[in-house]
């Protein structure tokens, strides 16, 4: 950590079904070691992130101001290696019967990009590496997602 200077090393997620949010993000290609059932599961990410995911009897038990809700406005990013592969998981975790919040389209700032929902309702954005030839501006509107839910 730089002095004086906090650093984002944690990201926890609170699951309504813990092993419906361990399916959902396996599914994503996360590698989980986790039993069913449990209250607390934590991942370090090749990044250096720890991804953690506490069941809603657990997280009382470190925030005391948690008031029962799960989901929210925030989206997590996954990158992906090409356009194709994003195209590919979406379509394959919507056919899982995760809600497709927006289909894949071409961004304008150069990626192939798109939002699945987790079990929870946290957007799980879907993104390609940003290829500078595929920029435009201004930015369109993205076709409209198809709910599965």
């Amino acid at each position: 950590m730089t002095e004086g200077r906090p650093t984002l090393n944690q990201l926890n997620l609170v699951a309504r079904d813990m092993n419906a949010t361990l399916a959902f993000y396996r599914r994503l290609g996360l590698e989980i070691d986790a039993d069913a059932g449990e209250d607390h599961v934590a991942v370090r990410l090749p990044n250096g992130l720890l991804l953690e995911f506490d069941s809603i009897k657990f997280v009382s038990q470190w925030d005391t101001g948690w008031r029962g809700s799960t989901g929210g406005s925030t989206v997590l990013g996954f990158a992906l290696a090409s356009r194709d592969d994003v195209d590919r998981l979406y379509a394959d975790t919507v056919a899982a019967g995760h809600r497709g919040r927006q289909p894949p389209y071409d961004a304008f700032w150069g990626a192939r990009y798109a939002i699945v929902d987790d079990p929870d309702g946290n957007g799980v954005g879907l993104m390609s590496p940003i290829e500078s030839a595929r920029k435009f501006w201004p930015p369109s509107v993205p076709s409209v997602a198809q709910s599965t839910s």
